[in-house]
C-alpha cells in the first residue's frame, strides 16, 4: 500500500499545492517563497526519508507568516491522510539532533491526540527575513492538523540557525521513527484498539 497523499489549499491569503510520500528517498521539490523555511522542509524531507512536494503563493509581501501557518497545516494533513488506518507503525518516535553547539530532541506520539509542548528560546528574534516565532507557528499547525502529539526541547546552543536547523533534523527523524512499519505489530499499537 503506497502512503501517499496530496492537499491542496487555496484561501485569500495562500494557494497552495502540496504532495507527501512517507516511503520515499528523501526527495524535495520545494517553491514556498519562504527561503529559510524551504532550507528547513529540505533537511527535513531528507533526515525523514520522505518525497514532499510544496509549491505555494503566499502574501509574503505583508510576512511570511500565513505561507508557514499553512505549509504546516497542509503538511500535517497529508500526513495524517498518507497515515490511513495506522495499522502497524511504531507510532512512537523520538530523536536528538546536535548540530554544532546546538542539541535539539523531538519526540512524537501518532496518537490522534494533538498538543505541542515546546522548550525553546531562539537567541534572534530573525535568521535572515524570517520570524523565528513563526517556527512554534509551523509545528502548532502541523501538530494539530497531523493529530499527533509533538514535545520539541533544544536543550542548549548559541546560534539561531542551527537551534532550528536541529529541530527540523530531528523533527523528520522522529517522524521517520513513528510512521515505520514494524511487522510484529498486529493492527494499530494501543491497547483502545483504534488510534
Amino acid at each position: 500500500m503506497e502512503r501517499t497523499a496530496s492537499i491542496e489549499r487555496n484561501t485569500n491569503e495562500t494557494k497552495i499545492q502540496l504532495s507527501l510520500a512517507i516511503d520515499g528517498e528523501g526527495q524535495s521539490q520545494l517553491d514556498t517563497g519562504v527561503p529559510f523555511l524551504t532550507h528547513m522542509l529540505d533537511l527535513f524531507t531528507k533526515h525523514g526519508q520522505f518525497d514532499l512536494t510544496v509549491d505555494a503563493k503566499g502574501d509574503i509581501e505583508i510576512d511570511d507568516h500565513h505561507t508557514t501557518e499553512d505549509i504546516g497545516i497542509c503538511l500535517g494533513h497529508a500526513l495524517r491522510e498518507a497515515l490511513g488506518d495506522k495499522k502497524g507503525i511504531k507510532r512512537y518516535g523520538n530523536a536528538f539532533v546536535p548540530m554544532d553547539e546546538a542539541l535539539a530532541q523531538v519526540v512524537v506520539d501518532l496518537s490522534n491526540r494533538p498538543h505541542l509542548e515546546m522548550r525553546a528560546e531562539f537567541p534572534g528574534q530573525k535568521v535572515g527575513n524570517f520570524d523565528t516565532e513563526l517556527v512554534h507557528e509551523f509545528l502548532w499547525k502541523l501538530a494539530l492538523e497531523a493529530r499527533m502529539n509533538l514535545h520539541v526541547i533544544v536543550h542548549y546552543g548559541k546560534n539561531t540557525h542551527h537551534m532550528i536547523e536541529a529541530v527540523f533534523k530531528a523533527l523528520g527523524r522522529a517522524l521517520d521513527e513513528a510512521t515505520t512499519i514494524d511487522p510484529r505489530i498486529k493492527g494499530v499499537p494501543s491497547t483502545k484498539g483504534m488510534l
